[in-house]
């Protein structure tokens, strides 16, 4: 379960996080009941209802990277999306934007090469160059070799660039907000854990051995 607290329906903000409620969850309680239609448990928005001014600018966020105002192409934009969330590792950010690639039509097999993007051969130019950049802004924390941002300024716009680089952080943010808050599907304990040694073996002997 999360590890802030859930706001249920009876005590969520009548301004904010109750029109958001009847929107993904209609007149259930969702914390009571939880469940969205596309299959996560909804506790990320019952989570940041703690905070009503935090919810409504991050739904903002949403509104701003959806929005037809945006000069980016959605699929540009969501392949930093799903990179963002698979660098990371948020399974809820990568898995999300994966069904979101999907549904601007992007074929299974792109989707599926993500996580190797570097060795694929089914991106084009275009899409390399978005999950190059990135890669670059989420595994590299904001290095950019001045050679792949003159590449991104001969093929895109400043404004697209802008949205792109803007869209791709707040994804990281998201990522790691999940993460740390353990919201949807990462609700998960952390894998690297120390493993117990053999019973009767000392830590003398792994000094023995050379390990």
């Amino acid at each position: 379960m999360p590890r802030l607290r859930e706001v249920p329906r009876d005590e969520a903000d009548k301004d904010v996080a109750l029109p958001l409620y009847n929107l993904l969850f209609g007149e259930r309680d969702p914390v009571a009941d939880p469940g969205t239609d596309t299959g996560t448990p909804g506790d990320w928005w019952t989570v940041f209802a703690n905070s009503p001014d935090t919810l409504k600018h991050a739904a903002q966020g949403f509104a701003y990277y959806r929005s037809p105002d945006r000069e980016l192409d959605p699929v540009l934009r969501e392949l930093g999306q799903t990179w963002a969330g698979y660098a990371t590792g948020s399974q809820f950010v990568f898995s999300q934007h994966c069904k979101s690639l999907r549904g601007l039509g992007v074929s299974e097999e792109k989707i599926a090469a993500i996580p190797s993007w570097q060795t694929a051969d089914c991106f084009g130019g275009r899409e390399r160059m978005v999950l190059a950049y990135a890669d670059r802004l989420v595994t590299h924390r904001g290095r950019v070799p001045d050679e792949l941002f003159a590449q991104l300024k001969a093929e895109f716009s400043e404004v697209e660039i802008l949205e792109l680089t803007y869209i791709t952080c707040l994804y990281d943010m998201h990522a790691v907000m999940s993460k740390a808050l353990r919201t949807e599907f990462d609700d998960r304990d952390d894998p690297i854990v120390e493993v117990a040694a053999p019973e009767g073996f000392s830590a003398t002997d792994f000094l023995d051995t050379g390990r």
